[in-house]
């Protein structure tokens, strides 16, 4: 007979709810929002509880799908170049150990795959694609020397290959899955989160254009029809993302609101909710603290840093390197 002292206490395994809540645990912290006075906890995302329920269940990997990542901004006053830098290394870094940090309630653990979307609107963004190879080579690169083992980049080469144009795979992408132009507009007027996105993008078209030679209202109104056809193609791209894996959870970069299919996640600290290190460059206060902000601004709080002979990131003065 086993004696009280030899008995040993049964630890219930987790449910495949608890698990799910906890893999949300863990991206709440990070969550990319306009919403506010509200206190997030899982059980106010059903949309992502029920992405994360199948893989859970199944005992697989998660695999988190992130579009993103499509270029440097053209504008020389907010970004150091065309390649990523510092920016991009920490936010990838930082999107590696979020995937660690679900490994270590989901054993299987998780893969994030960056969606990489230049080449979907170069045309309309003014970014020649051979920049947008360029910075899609140099990021795979980054993750290689890195060591971001959860990580791979997926773009357009990847579903066209390398024997059609650019304008070609843009064309088919447009073709099969972009909204009606007019069901867009029709969105815009009704939807608050499409209209905040919709300005959100003719802001940063308007920054970025760095040659126009007509007046300024025209070059507005360039800008409202340009970025109509962004939202078009991102969404295109979304569709045919969700056709490539069906069962991914769906990330954003853009502040997306509660009830939403896609969850927004905050690579960096900013102080615009919508800034991505794409957009701009980093600058290490002298606590450590890592911001992103326009170069025209991280240039006059500091000094700054190469790395491997390229311009990487700011150091503010006083600041020591990290």
């Amino acid at each position: 007979m086993t004696t009280p002292t030899q008995c040993r206490p049964v630890r219930s395994s987790p449910s495949h709810e608890d698990v799910c809540a906890a893999i949300l645990d863990a991206l709440l912290p990070y969550r990319r929002t306009l919403d506010t006075g509200h206190a997030d906890t899982p059980d106010a995302f059903p949309a992502q509880l029920r992405q994360l329920a199948g893989p859970v269940a199944a005992g697989e990997p998660i695999v988190f799908a992130l579009p993103g990542f499509p270029c440097k901004s053209p504008n020389p006053a907010k970004a150091l170049g065309p390649l990523p830098d510092e920016g991009e290394r920490l936010a990838l870094r930082f999107l590696d150990e979020l995937c660690a940090r679900v490994a270590a309630v989901h054993p299987p653990g998780a893969r994030m795959v960056i969606c990489s979307d230049g080449h979907v609107f170069s045309d309309l963004i003014h970014v020649p694609d051979r920049d947008i190879d360029a910075y899609g080579d140099a990021l795979r690169r980054l993750i290689r020397d890195e060591g971001l083992s959860h990580l791979e980049v997926f773009d357009l080469r990847d579903v066209y290959g390398d024997d059609m144009s650019h304008d070609a795979k843009r064309s088919l992408v447009h073709e099969r899955y972009a909204p009606a132009l007019e069901d867009l507009r029709s969105l815009t007027r009704s939807d608050t989160p499409t209209r905040r996105l919709y300005q959100g993008i003719t802001r940063f078209l308007l920054e970025d254009t760095v040659s126009f030679s007509g007046t300024r209202s025209a070059l507005q109104r360039d800008c409202r029809r340009r970025a109509y056809g962004v939202i078009q193609r991102s969404r295109a791209w979304g569709d045919l993302i969700a056709e490539h894996w069906p069962e991914a959870f769906r990330l954003s970069i853009h502040p997306q609101p509660r009830g939403s299919a896609k969850f927004g996640i905050r690579l960096l600290d900013a102080p615009d909710v919508w800034m991505t290190p794409w957009h701009s460059c980093l600058l290490q206060h002298a606590d450590g603290r890592r911001e992103l902000m326009h170069r025209a601004d991280a240039e006059r709080l500091g000094r700054l840093v190469l790395r491997q002979g390229r311009p990487s990131h700011f150091i503010a003065r006083g600041g020591c390197d990290g």
